[in-house]
């Protein structure tokens, strides 16, 4: 074999120096600063997706808080609501009880199902508004828009809760 044999040793050594020193070349001035280009925007990149998402999320929970704070307004008007409206019932009552006997309760019944409709266009509303706010925060939080029947239903879920 001619590499074993000693008399071309020096030659085998030349080359292999030459060799050695235009891949090192090329590998310093060519391929590891793309190399090292495609790291650093990768990490760039990478870098500017976590301040999104960061951003998105300190924006989500603000909008979380905000629905809250609506659910909650809704429910202390509702129920302001419904104490007016009683309190109203119950005063005429008190007003024409001597006088009205039988036409009291028809108009205690009336009211009430006054209260009650108005309860349940507050619920709707409050329903209908939450269905809107989840879909803007799911849209804003995934660019996509939600079903509505999964909205409703989270909705739902959520109302169940709160009572």
């Amino acid at each position: 074999m001619p590499q074993f044999d000693p008399s071309t040793y020096a030659p085998q050594l030349i080359w292999l120096a030459i060799t050695f020193v235009m891949l090192y070349v090329l590998m310093t001035k060519v391929a590891l600063p793309r190399i090292g280009e495609v790291l650093e925007e990768r990490q760039r990149r990478i870098g500017e997706d976590l301040k999104k998402t960061e951003a998105l999320k300190i924006e989500a929970e603000a909008a979380v808080e905000a629905y809250g704070k609506l659910i909650d307004e809704a429910c202390a008007e509702s129920q302001e609501a419904i104490k007016a409206v009683r309190n109203e019932a119950f005063a005429e009552a008190s007003k024409r009880q001597a006088e009205l006997g039988e036409a009291l309760a028809a108009r205690i019944a009336e009211g009430e199902g006054r209260v009650a409709a108005a309860k349940d266009k507050a619920v709707g509303e409050i329903r209908a508004l939450s269905a809107e706010v989840g879909g803007a925060i799911v849209k804003r939080l995934l660019g996509e828009v939600p079903d509505k029947v999964s909205l409703n239903t989270a909705v739902e879920a959520a109302v169940k809760e709160r009572t």
